[in-house]
């Protein structure tokens, strides 16, 4: 009988291997940062984007030029203020003496052509006045004894009275009567005469003169840049203007008071008068 053979096959099982990873804190904290910024570049980014979207996608490109004209014109009106002042203890006897005498002094100009349109008020002030008495007080400079010097606005004020002053501005369109009109208003009681000067009643046709050299010379720059710099223009989308008149004053001094039979009126030019235009233009470049 034969012997049976076994064969015993024997599996060694490995033990499981383990592997522990280990992150200490500071690794930690490096990501949580890292994913922080990464965060914050994110919200900045749709935030830039969103206010790049917000914006216009096709802003216009511009270009300002501007251009300055002048043009010159005979004036055809003069300008000149007369004034009457006076004093008096009671206010109600200011105002009626110096209506009075301003009532008198519109007359006598009334009388030489100038019509009720051509005359303004232009000022009426009544102010009290007062005076601040002063105190005596002893006084040692060899003047004896007793003597004393004042002492000014040591005391209460005193009412002393009250002053009015009134002004008119007269428009005066023909010139040989400014003489004759500068010399009644005096005789009749003006007690002082304003500057004297000369401008345009109507400047608007002098204006449109300058304007237009103005645009010519703003177009003639224009041009200019465009053809050095490359540039493509297209049409006007703004223009501005502003004005400058010069009239230029004659100062009334002599002919204010009363004249002799030997005074000599003084001879009176009106000349020509300055007008000033600027104007900006602004156009679309291409």
């Amino acid at each position: 009988m034969e012997q049976e053979n076994k064969t015993t096959h024997t599996i060694e099982v490995a033990p499981s291997l383990e592997t522990t990873h280990t992150l200490d804190l500071s690794d930690k904290l490096y990501k949580v940062m890292l994913g922080l910024i990464a965060l914050a570049v994110v919200f900045g980014a749709g935030e830039l984007l969103y206010q790049f979207r917000s914006l216009p996608q096709n802003m216009p490109r511009e270009i300002m030029v501007s251009g300055e004209g002048k043009a010159y014109a005979k004036p055809d009106v003069a300008m000149v203020n007369f004034g009457v002042t006076t004093e008096a203890k009671k206010s109600q006897d200011a105002v009626n003496q110096n209506n009075e005498k301003m009532n008198t002094v519109i007359k006598a100009i009334k009388d030489l052509g100038v019509v009720d349109q051509d005359i303004q008020t232009t000022l009426y002030n009544l102010t009290p006045m007062y005076d601040y008495p002063g105190v005596a007080l002893p006084m040692d400079s060899g003047r004896g004894e007793g003597a004393s010097f004042p002492v000014y606005g040591s005391g209460s004020r005193v009412l002393t009275g009250y002053l009015l002053e009134q002004q008119v501005s007269v428009k005066i369109r023909n010139f040989d009567s400014i003489n004759a009109i500068i010399d009644q208003a005096t005789a009749k009681g003006a007690t002082n005469v304003g500057s004297l000067w000369f401008t345009i009643d109507n400047p608007e046709k002098v204006q449109a003169e300058a304007r237009a050299m103005a645009i010519a010379k703003a177009k003639e720059k224009l041009q200019n840049m465009a053809k050095a710099s490359g540039l493509s223009v297209g049409k006007l989308v703004n223009i501005s203007e502003g004005y400058n008149n010069y009239p230029q004053p004659m100062y009334a001094e002599g002919f204010g008071g009363a004249k002799d039979s030997t005074s000599v009126a003084p001879q009176i030019e009106a000349g020509q008068q300055e007008v000033n235009a600027t104007v900006t233009l602004t156009y679309q470049i291409r």
